[in-house]
């Protein structure tokens, strides 16, 4: 099964990735594990990465391709992996199309999880990170009435990246980017949605019962 994952910040793709991949025993790859892993394992890619990592920089979309060719090429990958991350855009998806042709190989379902923006503020805005400990509490889900950390009594705060006005400008981001990218799946057959509100097992119920019609 050639799975890849999309959906907006706050859609638990991270989360659902693990658990859909475990389900169907394939590789989770996502662009973060692969940049860590080739920037701690010193590879050309990763130190090529790095430089422009370390002036603040975005790494050029032909460094991320090449990390991906080369992830997807190894052996567990063979016979299936999800990809969480990538592609991001249009451009993206016809480079990922093109390099599992040249291998004789096709993806076959793309998994939109999908959440109104109220709801991905909500889940983002009410984020709040321990100072001492890094933990993160929710104000709702937490039913936190305080402002100190139940695990360690330091102070929590909210990031900046959780602030709401941020939050809704990366909704915009991604519905520029990414929007394209689930018209072109759609218009290739291979696009499901599925409701990615409500609990975890609930949502990954959900996502296993979209992809097994598509399992060969």
């Amino acid at each position: 099964m050639r799975l890849v994952l999309v959906g907006p910040p706050g859609a638990g793709k991270g989360t659902q990735a693990q658990y859909i991949a475990s389900n169907l025993s394939i590789p989770k790859i996502s662009t973060g594990d692969i940049f860590r892993a080739n920037v701690s394992g010193g590879t050309d890619l990763g130190k090529l990465a790095k430089t422009y990592m370390d002036r603040g920089d975005l790494v050029p979309d032909e460094v991320t391709i090449a990390m991906v060719r080369d992830r997807l090429s190894e052996d567990d990958a063979q016979d299936g992996f999800l990809l969480d991350g990538f592609p991001r855009n249009v451009a993206q998806a016809e480079i990922l199309r093109d390099m599992l042709k040249d291998w004789s190989q096709a993806l076959d379902l793309v998994l939109e999880l999908v959440v109104d923006d109220d709801e991905v503020v909500r889940r983002l805005a009410g984020r709040r990170t321990c100072s001492q400990c890094g933990r993160i509490w929710h104000v709702e889900f937490d039913d936190k009435k305080d402002d100190k950390c139940d695990a360690c009594g330091g102070a929590l705060f909210q990031r900046d990246d959780d602030k709401e006005e941020t939050v809704r400008h990366r909704l915009e981001v991604y519905q520029e980017q990414t929007a394209p990218l689930v018209s072109y799946y759609a218009d290739e057959g291979i696009l499901v949605g599925v409701d990615a509100t409500g609990p975890v097992e609930e949502v990954t119920q959900r996502a296993m019962d979209a992809i097994r019609p598509y399992m060969g």
